[in-house]
C-alpha cells in the first residue's frame, strides 16, 4: 500500500491513554511479540503469552480450548484443552486442485480429520496442537498459500462473488479481489520469520509503510460483488465494491462503506449496520480507493475504545459526508454519481450450471460448511482428476468449477459413488449459514452449527405444514451476538444469549439490503417455534405473489422496518 498517507496515529496520543491492545500491538515490535518463543514452551499446550496470543491471530492463527471438557479438566486441576484454529488466506475464495490436495492432507495429519468453509469464503483449520502449527502453516506454503491478516486488525480476507454466471466479468473482478488482498496485507516480515524460519533482515525502509506499529483500530473487510448476484453481502463490508459493467467491459464499481454485523450483548450503543453507497470508481482508481478508505478508518478510528473502533461507528461520529470527502482527499479525486444495479439473490445455485464459454460448474451443499471425512474423501477424489478450480462460496458450500464437457462424467461418478450427486437438503436448508460457535469458538454463548440442522428439521415440518417447502427464506444463526454468520441482514435470524437460549429477528432483507429487526429475546427453542408458526402460516395465507418473507413481515406490520441502515432495539 501506499507510503505517502499520514502514519500520525502512531505518536498522535500518549500510549497509556490508548486501550491495552493498541499499547500491545505498538511494543509487539511489528507484530513479532514472544510468539516464536512461547511456540518452544512444552509445559503447557497454550502460547502462554496473553499479548502473543493477540498477535497470533494477524498471523491467521486462534487460540482456543475444549469447551466440552473444560468443567471437567478443571475439576481434574489440569489445564484446558487447548488447540488452535488456523484460517487461511484465499482472496475470491478460489483454490486449485493442488492446494485442496495439500488442504486435504494437512487437515487429516494435523486438524482432526476435518476442515471448515467459512463464510468469508476460505478455509479453517479446527482441533490443532500447538507442535502443528508450524507443519501446516509450512504445508500452505508449497502450495503458495498462507494465512497472513485472516484475523486480527488489518484487512481480512478479500471476498468475491463466486457464481461464474453472475457476470462476463467474473474472472476480472476475481483477479482483482487477488490483487487487493495481495496489496493491503500487513508487509512486516514477522510472519516468514516465525513460521518460515527466515532471517530477519536489516533495512532503513520502514517496515509497515501504511500500518504503522499499531495497525487498524479493529479488522476491516472488503468484498466485491457482482450484481445481480450479492452472495457476499455486500452491505455487511467495511468497504464494498458494487461491479459495473456496460458494452465495452468492465467499467469500474460502486463504492458502498461502513458495513458491519457486529454488537455486544447488553451494550446498546454497539449495533449491525449496513454500508452507506458514497458513489462511482473507474477500474484504474481501485487500488487509490481502497488506500484512501483504509486510511481514514486508521487515523480516525477509535483507539481508545475497541467496542467503538470499527469503521461503522467512524462513520456515523464523524458524518458520512466529511468520511466522504476524506477519502476523496486521500484518492485526489471525487467519487461519480452511482450507477444504476439490482441484486436479485445472495443464494447459491445448485446442481450443474453451463457458462457461455463451454465449462460447466457443479455447487455442492456443504451444511454449515463442515467437511468430515466422507466429504474429505469425496472431494479428494475429485481434485485427484479435476482440471478447473474450486471455489468457496458466501454462503459454506463447495463449486466444482471450470469442469470440460468430456470430464464432467468423471466427477458425476465420483459425486455418485458418495451420494452426492441428489440434492436432497431442503430450499431453507440451502439459505441457512451458521458460525462454529461451541465447542471451540470462546465467544460463544449458544449453540450453533452443531444445533442448526436440528432446528431446522423442526422449521422444515411448520413450512411442510403450510405448504412453504419450496420457498426459499434466508436463516442465519450466530452464537454470540458478534454475527459471524451476518444474522442479522436474513429474513431470521438468531443470536446465543447463553445455553438453549437465542434472540430471534425476523424481517431482514432476502438480498442482504435490509436489516431486520429483534423479536423475541432471550427465548429457547419452544417460543421460537411458535413465533414461526404464527409468521409462516400468516405469509402462507397472505402473501403476494413473488413476495419474500421479510418483505411481507415489512408491509403487513408484523416487523417495523428498520431506518437509516442500523439496528435499534426499541
Amino acid at each position: 500500500m501506499t507510503s505517502s498517507v499520514d502514519r500520525s496515529h502512531d505518536l498522535s496520543q500518549p500510549l497509556d491513554r490508548l486501550s491495552p491492545d493498541e499499547r500491545m500491538k505498538y511494543e509487539s515490535n511489528y507484530l513479532r511479540g514472544t510468539i516464536a518463543e512461547g511456540l518452544l514452551d512444552r509445559i503447557t499446550g497454550a502460547v502462554p503469552s496473553d499479548d502473543d496470543v493477540k498477535l497470533m491471530k494477524f498471523h491467521g492463527i486462534y487460540q482456543q480450548d475444549d469447551r466440552d471438557i473444560r468443567d471437567e479438566r478443571r475439576r481434574q486441576k489440569l489445564e484446558p484443552a487447548y488447540q488452535f484454529m488456523i484460517r487461511v488466506r484465499l482472496p475470491g475464495g478460489v483454490c486449485t486442485p493442488a492446494q485442496w490436495l495439500k488442504l486435504d492432507e494437512l487437515a487429516r495429519d494435523h486438524g482432526g480429520e476435518t476442515l471448515r468453509l467459512t463464510t468469508r469464503q476460505t478455509f479453517q483449520f479446527h482441533w490443532v496442537l500447538k507442535d502443528s502449527l508450524r507443519p501446516i502453516i509450512q504445508g500452505l506454503h508449497e502450495t503458495l498459500l498462507d494465512t497472513i491478516a485472516a484475523c486480527g486488525d488489518d484487512s481480512r480476507g478479500v471476498m468475491s462473488t463466486v457464481d461464474p454466471q453472475s457476470s462476463r466479468f467474473h474472472a476480472e473482478v476475481a483477479a482483482m479481489a487477488k490483487r487487493v488482498s495481495d496489496h493491503v496485507i500487513p508487509k512486516t516480515r514477522a510472519y516468514h520469520e516465525i513460521w518460515y524460519g527466515d532471517e530477519r533482515v536489516a533495512s532503513s525502509e520502514p517496515e509497515e509503510p501504511f500500518y504503522g506499529r499499531t495497525y487498524m483500530p479493529r479488522k476491516f473487510k472488503i468484498g466485491f460483488a457482482l450484481p445481480p448476484s450479492n452472495d457476499i453481502d455486500v452491505y455487511a463490508q467495511d468497504l464494498g465494491f458494487i461491479a459495473i459493467g456496460g458494452s465495452k467491459g468492465l467499467e469500474g464499481f460502486n463504492v458502498v462503506i461502513g458495513g458491519g454485523m457486529g454488537r455486544t450483548d447488553q451494550a446498546p450503543e454497539t449495533y449491525p449496520r449496513l454500508a452507506s453507497l458514497i458513489g462511482f470508481i473507474p477500474v484504474d482508481r481501485l487500488l487509490a480507493c481502497v488506500d484512501g478508505v483504509m486510511a481514514v478508518q486508521r487515523d480516525y478510528g477509535d483507539r481508545k475504545d475497541r467496542m467503538h473502533a470499527r469503521f461503522k461507528y467512524t462513520i456515523d461520529d464523524k458524518g458520512l459526508d466529511w468520511v466522504k470527502a476524506e477519502i476523496e482527499r486521500h484518492m485526489g479525486a471525487p467519487f461519480e454519481e452511482a450507477r444504476p444495479f439490482a441484486f436479485t439473490t445472495n443464494g447459491d445455485s445448485f446442481g450443474w450450471n453451463e457458462t457461455p464459454d463451454g465449462r460447466h460448474h457443479r455447487t455442492v451443499f456443504i451444511q454449515s460448511g463442515r467437511l468430515t471425512l466422507k466429504l474429505l474423501d469425496a472431494m479428494r477424489d475429485i481434485a485427484r482428476v479435476h482440471k478447473g478450480t474450486f471455489r468457496l462460496t458466501p454462503n459454506q458450500n463447495l463449486i466444482i468449477a471450470g469442469v470440460k464437457a468430456e470430464d464432467r462424467p468423471v466427477i458425476e461418478g465420483i459425486l455418485k459413488a458418495y451420494d452426492l450427486l441428489d440434492e436432497t437438503a431442503s430450499t431453507l436448508r440451502k439459505n441457512a449459514i451458521a458460525c462454529v460457535a461451541l465447542p471451540t469458538c470462546g465467544l460463544a454463548m449458544a449453540e450453533s452449527e452443531r444445533y442448526m440442522p436440528d432446528l431446522l428439521t423442526k422449521i422444515e415440518k411448520i413450512m411442510a405444514r403450510h405448504g412453504l417447502s419450496d420457498e426459499a427464506i434466508t436463516i442465519r444463526m450466530s452464537g454470540c451476538p458478534n454475527g459471524c454468520s451476518r444474522p442479522y441482514i436474513a429474513e431470521i435470524g438468531l443470536t446465543g444469549r447463553a445455553p438453549g437460549k437465542y434472540n430471534l429477528y425476523l424481517g431482514g432483507g432476502f438480498h442482504g439490503e435490509r436489516l431486520n429487526k429483534m423479536v423475541r429475546e432471550n427465548v429457547a427453542e419452544p417460543v421460537i417455534l411458535e413465533v414461526l408458526e404464527e409468521t409462516l402460516g400468516r405469509y402462507a395465507r397472505e402473501r403476494q405473489i413473488g413476495e419474500h418473507f421479510g418483505d411481507f413481515l415489512i408491509r403487513v406490520g408484523i416487523v417495523p422496518e428498520v431506518k437509516e441502515g442500523r439496528f435499534f432495539n426499541d
